[in-house]
């Protein structure tokens, strides 16, 4: 383990899990606090002030849920939580609360290991001037422009299709809940009209994708939302065929 990796806030109760997680991240230069308690995370985080937090939803002593929402207030850290919690109100509930990404145990070391590339990536982005430009294989987003470009050819998007698309590729490899996208594209008077985002969405798909029907790109989170895939992120899951 190097002394200059990143250092990720373990929040975990289960003995098992923490040793997996401890040997999967220290083998690939991360740096560890581990806590199995709310209360303790909420200790460690402010004495240590950590790169990113992993956090477990089921914790004994306090609800994960607001741990997330306890850290939102004070810090921008990204937080991915990992949870046995498979349903979609537990995911919504995170993210919309403020975590950046969400896995269900069990889950693939390498998925885990992509999920924290990408969340600190943008994290380290966030820190700096904003990217004018994002390219995802053969789709370029020039923001400053507002050009899209699929194969070097520029594809003519409405001032909705656009909007959707910024917003996802602001926030590039991270889950993006219907509410979240309803409020940031369309305004919070619309965060229950979700028919709009699959009809956009669709549109998106039929202009940037060269398989709309198995995207590459505009990817489902099914029942949670979408997520605008990046390089190596979610490398160990195939497309999500669309129904």
């Amino acid at each position: 383990m190097t002394r200059t990796g990143p250092l990720v806030l373990l929040v975990e109760d289960e003995a098992h899990m923490r040793r997996f997680l401890r040997a999967s991240l220290t083998a690939h230069g991360y740096r560890l606090v581990e806590t199995a308690t709310a209360a303790e995370a909420m200790r460690q985080a402010k004495a240590y002030n950590p790169d990113l937090v992993i956090l477990d939803l089921g914790l004994p002593d306090r609800p994960g849920g607001e741990v997330i929402r306890a850290l939102r207030e004070w810090s921008a850290a990204p937080i991915v939580v990992i949870s046995a919690r498979g349903q979609e109100q537990d995911k919504i509930d995170a993210l919309d609360g403020g975590a950046d990404d969400y896995l269900t145990k069990p889950f693939g070391t390498g998925e885990l290991l992509a999920r924290l590339r990408v969340a600190l990536r943008r994290a380290e982005r966030v820190g700096q001037e904003a990217e004018t430009t994002l390219s995802m294989g053969d789709v370029s987003i020039d923001f400053t422009k507002r050009v899209v470009t699929v194969s070097g050819r520029e594809v003519h998007l409405t001032p909705i299709e656009y909007k959707l698309l910024a917003a996802l590729g602001r926030n590039a490899g991270m889950v993006l809940t219907h509410r979240q996208l309803l409020e940031q594209v369309w305004g919070p008077t619309y965060v229950d009209q979700t028919q709009y985002l699959r009809v956009y969405m669709a549109q998106l798909r039929h202009k940037i994708e060269a398989d709309p029907a198995r995207p590459r790109h505009l990817v489902t989170e099914p029942g949670v939302g979408y997520r605008l895939r990046v390089d190596s992120d979610d490398a160990s899951r195939g497309p999500i065929k669309e129904t």
